[in-house]
């Protein structure tokens, strides 16, 4: 097992940045990617970002150019830099982490609205 604690969501005007951190603990190597996910009041969750062990990087498109997925391994920690943020970009945060089975954290909300 593993567990996931998020943190670094917040309220931000439009065109602004914010940094989401993830830890990861527990059967951390077994871990075989890690990522984001974001979900919106009525609509469906929806990947942000992935970032497989190997290295391999997923964004969906409607984020590409404005958002940036890291890891630290020295730390178990994965980070979403999320710039020119948008309204549309407003929703609950979650991450994830794939060992087998699917792993989330709590979730943190991110607003952005003037």
């Amino acid at each position: 097992q593993v567990q996931l604690v998020e943190s670094g969501g917040g309220l931000v005007q439009p065109g602004g940045s914010l940094r989401l951190s993830c830890v990861a603990s527990g059967s951390i190597d077994s871990i075989s990617a890690m990522g984001w996910y974001r979900q919106a009041p009525g609509k469906e969750r929806e990947l942000v970002a992935d970032i497989t062990s190997g290295g391999t990087i997923t964004y969906v498109n409607s984020v590409k150019g404005r958002f940036t997925i890291s890891r630290d391994n020295a730390k178990n920690t994965i980070y979403l830099q999320m710039n020119s943020l948008k309204p549309e970009d407003t929703a609950v945060y979650y991450c994830s982490a794939v060992l087998g089975l699917r792993y989330w954290g709590q979730g943190t909300q991110v607003t952005v609205s003037s």
